[in-house]
């Protein structure tokens, strides 16, 4: 079992998501920019593998504007030994990666436009995982989409754009996650048998929205949703409500009690595990002592 956090190291004085205006944009400032996102990329990657964390979510932000028109630069060539040299790391420690396009990336919006973008971003997310040598076990998470008032139309709409829109190498590094409001863990099932796409589980978003199905049973229906061979095991995002916040609002510190409960719904299950949970990897090392304590570490 592999366990960490999404995007941001709060103990290190570094970004791997530096952007600038766009209204300011020039090849030169695309290449320091960059050149300093990877670096500090490199540096979380390090401190992950110090502190045993070796599920890591990368930025969206890495190369800034690479999937909109403006950028034509080839960063893909400028920077093809540097991300192979990041590659090589997380391949040689064995970590696990993904990436969470952020909520602009909609396949099943009615607006052409949106997804023509959202394919580019697409594109440019998994071009980077390509440039490391990952295998199709790095995945792009993203949600089902709106519902737009008729939510069968909505999922025929992903199903379309899926099949006939999307190239090969994004297909198979792409994952859905279930959310707490729009599309449940039953609906993604239905996206699953139409495209073959996994589920990426939601715990907290299946308790806000569900149609009784327990939470063991749950990561048992998404994780048959994963093949071994080619997208390896479940990959799942962890977290709790925030005691008197508005429904679904992520806790700021994991609670280690709730967080056991939750490890003996696994049953044995084998998942690597996504903490979404406001301070990162003070979190993270708590939630690794609980894995440790029960010999899953």
């Amino acid at each position: 079992m592999k366990i960490g956090y999404p995007c941001v190291n709060e103990s290190l004085d570094c970004s791997s998501s530096g952007t600038f205006r766009l209204a300011s944009y020039s090849d030169e400032k695309l290449v320091q920019m960059v050149e300093k996102n990877l670096a500090c990329l490199r540096r979380i990657l390090e401190y992950n593998l110090e502190h045993g964390f070796l599920f890591f979510r990368m930025s969206s932000g890495l190369v800034p504007f690479a999937s909109h028109e403006v950028c034509n630069y080839n960063w893909q060539e400028h920077f093809k030994m540097t991300f192979r040299r990041l590659g090589d790391f997380i391949k040689r420690h064995d970590m696990r990666i993904s990436m969470h396009p952020d909520q602009f990336v909609v396949l099943n919006s009615p607006d052409e436009r949106i997804v023509r973008n959202s394919i580019n971003e697409l594109i440019y997310q998994g071009s980077v995982m390509d440039l490391m040598g990952l295998d199709s076990t790095a995945k792009l998470q993203i949600h089902a989409g709106g519902v737009y008032g008729d939510k069968p139309a909505a999922l025929k709409r992903f199903i379309h754009t899926y099949h006939t829109m999307l190239p090969e190498a994004v297909k198979a590094r792409l994952v859905v996650e279930n959310d707490d409001r729009l599309y449940s863990l039953r609906d993604c099932l239905e996206l699953n048998a139409e495209t073959g796409i996994p589920i990426l589980f939601d715990n907290f978003h299946h308790e806000c929205l569900n149609h009784g199905e327990s939470m063991a049973e749950a990561l048992q229906l998404a994780a048959g949703t994963w093949h071994p061979t080619q997208d390896g095991v479940l990959m799942m995002d962890y977290s709790s409500q925030s005691p008197g916040e508005r429904k679904g609002k992520h806790v700021t510190s994991i609670d280690t009690d709730l967080f056991r409960e939750f490890i003996g719904h696994l049953n044995g299950l084998d998942v690597d595990i996504m903490l979404e949970i406001k301070d990162k990897e003070a979190s993270c090392i708590r939630a690794r002592q609980v894995l440790e304590e029960l010999a899953l570490v």
